[in-house]
């Protein structure tokens, strides 16, 4: 009887998704979120500033989800297709909550769309900002600031899996690959505990940095470096954020600070799955077998080297100093952290298109960068190249093989499909952005347009002209900073989750 129950054609109209159920279960991780307001909460009493924007926003934030979650009356019985829904929402919500310490105490933030936007930038580890007077933050407000994009690099669903004890081992799977669109970390563990090992990682090396930095400032190599900004620095490193308290940057620390930033990026580009790999289980023959990381240490090198004779040979910058920036900015824009050691907006246009080529080529998949991710670029060099051979020798049977694991075809033409829309979302951006822009009376090139929508696509940051890396968007109008804000959160996303939510099928039984 169940059987044929069970077989039975859906009635007309029916819906294929279990909204009810996926509601209640964004109820049930909004609520936890409003725990993270009592950090800038304590930042806000140690330095003496109002505490209520904080204690407001976190009410509100539980409230919302306890009463979302009170409305619906479904279970955690989320599958593939709620876990569409779920994310995409989530991250959403998070952000509005997010903007709201912002709006309730930050008068350059007043405009919702701006606080959205900060918000958005932060949660997706994106840096980029509308502030024109960042030091002017108080401690708490730019404390928060850094601490969303920790909290955004860790991953709010990854979070919550590896803490959630109610959802079950296919709601796990379906919210963990949703929000993980990418290749998988490959743990090898279950997918709680792939979480918990991701976590336990992440958070390890944030307070190595942290201890580095602060040693920095203690012993006096660097006395800008107080353990404030340690702190601040450390949270947005490791996340590839790029927000920093300086309204310059990075350019504000002694070198010593940005050599050690340098490699704490270099590490946060790296696939956490190999750093657990080499660094906890101690075994280096994976690691110097993933193509990948090969790939990526190779290709920091390349386009480092090109920045740094490009500096030379143009008088840009000379000596040490060529060298310290040329790798820092090279480092930072391919991890799509997003700091800057040295305003490289007044570098050449041939850096620009290097440093630019480099957020699309981004870092490692499993890693906090944003972007393409370098793994599928090795597999479309692979694909190109097994299609040459196969044009020669039409009968040759050549499967593709990453790291030695071959590579399903269905994976390739989701490959495929990703770089396609990805270029398409980049380019439909900057051509909005342009021609609002214009509209609007706001002086912005094609080539900045597209470096601007590139970046924040991207995960990167900084873009060119006004939105440089020492500068800020604010110029660009409320409709630009909506597209831009879109982007970031598609670029979060990689896209395919949020217009899965837009194809008919998805919600057809």
């Amino acid at each position: 009887m169940r059987a044929a129950a069970a077989d039975r054609p859906a009635p007309p109209g029916a819906l294929g998704v279990d909204v009810v159920g996926a509601l209640n279960l964004i109820g049930s991780l909004v609520k936890p979120i409003a725990l993270a307001f009592l950090f800038p909460t304590a930042v806000a009493l140690g330095y003496g500033e109002p505490v209520w924007p904080f204690l407001v926003s976190g009410l509100t934030t539980w409230a919302f989800g306890a009463g979302l979650e009170g409305v619906t009356t479904g279970k955690e019985r989320v599958g593939a297709r709620e876990g569409y829904l779920v994310v995409a929402l989530i991250w959403l919500l998070v952000a509005a909550f997010g903007s709201l310490p912002y709006l309730l105490s930050e008068p350059q933030l007043s405009n919702p769309v701006d606080a959205f936007f900060e918000s958005m930038s932060g949660f997706s580890t994106t840096g980029a900002s509308v502030l024109t007077d960042i030091e002017g933050l108080s401690r708490s407000i730019a404390m928060w600031r850094q601490f969303t994009q920790w909290l955004g690099g860790l991953g709010i669903i990854v979070l919550f899996l590896a803490v959630l004890p109610r959802l079950n081992v296919a709601g796990r799977q379906a919210l963990f690959r949703t929000e993980a669109p990418g290749p998988e970390l490959g743990l090898e563990a279950t997918i709680r505990e792939t979480a918990r090992r991701f976590v336990a990682l992440y958070v390890a090396i944030t307070a190595v940095e942290l201890v580095v930095l602060a040693v920095l400032g203690w012993t006096g190599l660097d006395e800008h470096m107080t353990f404030y900004r340690a702190v601040a620095h450390a949270f947005t490193t490791i996340p590839t954020g790029g927000f920093s308290t300086e309204a310059r940057s990075i350019e504000a620390f002694a070198a010593p600070t940005q050599w050690a930033i340098v490699i704490f990026m270099i590490l946060a580009g790296t696939n956490f799955a190999l750093l657990f790999t080499g660094i906890v289980r101690r075994r280096l023959a994976p690691v110097r077998r993933d193509e990948e990381f090969r790939v990526y240490l190779v290709l920091l090198a390349v386009v480092s080297l090109i920045v740094l004779v490009e500096l030379w040979s143009s008088d840009v910058l000379g000596g040490g100093e060529a060298v310290r920036h040329g790798v820092f900015n090279t480092v930072s824009m391919m991890t799509t952290t997003g700091y800057a050691s040295s305003d490289f907006n007044q570098w050449t246009s041939l850096t620009a298109l290097v440093l630019f080529g480099a957020v699309m080529l981004s870092a490692s998949a499993g890693s906090t960068s944003g972007s393409i991710k370098l793994v599928r670029h090795v597999a479309i060099a692979k694909m190109l190249r097994r299609e040459i051979r196969q044009t020669v020798h039409p009968d040759l049977v050549a499967p593709l093989r990453l790291s030695g694991v071959v590579i399903d075809e269905r994976t390739l033409r989701a490959i495929i499909v990703f770089l396609f829309l990805y270029v398409g979302v980049c380019v439909a951006g900057a051509v909005g952005i342009l021609i609002d822009s214009s509209l609007e009376g706001v002086s912005v090139t094609a080539f900045e347009s597209l470096a601007d929508s590139a970046s924040l696509l991207g995960g990167a940051g900084p873009g060119l002209g006004f939105a440089g890396p020492m500068g800020s968007f604010a110029p660009f109008s409320d409709l630009s900073t909506l597209i831009l804000t879109a982007e970031m959160y598609l670029g979060r996303l990689e896209i395919v989750p949020v217009l899965v939510l837009f194809a008919g099928s998805y919600w057809r039984a």
